[in-house]
């Protein structure tokens, strides 16, 4: 297979009543990306990966039908092992020039995308981070206790692991290949809170990272429960130990941090 300029991972636990929207959404807007102004014979190229985080509904099904008729994506059908477990598994066996975390939910519009790239298509940051939280994001539809509660965990996170990020967990981040590459192997955490540890490495090892603004719209259906989310916040503690003890001191980037 050619490498892809942009690889799209979305993670998917029983996801059977909005995987296929997802998917035909991102697939309309990455055929007309590819084709469309600017673009060039070396960015053209994507690829779409559902990774299946041990589904026991019809969300393996629903995938492999689609593909069945577009060979720009695959399904890869994993044993549950969380949503952390899920993203590194794809991020593994995807060979993208940029690789792209996208939510099943497709809570951001696909068309956001093109705004981690800019008008040259050459993304700023090592890692992009889709952002709730930076000037010019909207969010549509929120409940105010939801955005309290997203905001405290964000306090939790400045507090424990990483500073100077607004927003860590929003579901939509760019990686580049090196960055891809060198920081997912040594993701330990499989749960809500993989994202936290995946930036304090990247912070150490010297990638830029950067904050885009999105639009965003609330939608029912979140599978965290009250229990997952103490276990997210104890995680972030976690992170916060371990870099402490210079456990995520390990990656350097090309040329040195």
């Amino acid at each position: 297979m050619i490498q892809p300029y942009l690889s799209v991972v979305i993670p998917a636990y029983n996801e059977e009543a909005r995987i296929a929207s997802t998917v035909k959404a991102l697939v309309y807007y990455l055929d007309a990306w590819s084709t469309g102004a600017g673009a060039s014979a070396d960015d053209r190229s994507w690829e779409l990966v559902v990774v299946s985080d041990g589904s026991t509904d019809s969300t393996c099904k629903i995938v492999s039908e689609i593909s069945a008729s577009n060979d720009n994506v695959r399904l890869i059908d994993a044993p549950h092992g969380g949503k952390g477990a899920a993203v590194r598994r794809g991020m593994d066996e995807t060979m993208g020039d940029w690789r792209f975390l996208c939510d099943a939910d497709l809570s951001m519009p696909a068309d956001n995308i093109g705004r981690f790239f800019g008008d040259d298509r050459k993304p700023p940051f090592d890692v992009s981070i889709g952002s709730r939280e930076a000037h010019g994001a909207q969010r549509i539809n929120e409940p105010r206790m939801r955005h309290v509660k997203g905001r405290l965990f964000n306090y939790a996170v400045k507090i424990f692991a990483i500073r100077g990020i607004e927003d860590t967990q929003c579901g939509f981040k760019l990686f580049s290949t090196e960055a891809a590459k060198k920081l997912f192997p040594h993701q330990s955490l499989d749960g809500w809170a993989f994202d936290v540890e995946l930036l304090v490495m990247a912070k150490n090892a010297g990638f830029s990272i950067g904050e885009v603004p999105i639009d965003w719209y609330y939608g029912e259906g979140s599978k965290m429960t009250l229990y997952q989310g103490v276990i997210a916040v104890l995680d972030v503690a976690r992170v916060g130990v371990n870099n402490l003890f210079r456990k995520y001191r390990v990656i350097e980037r090309k040329g040195g941090a």
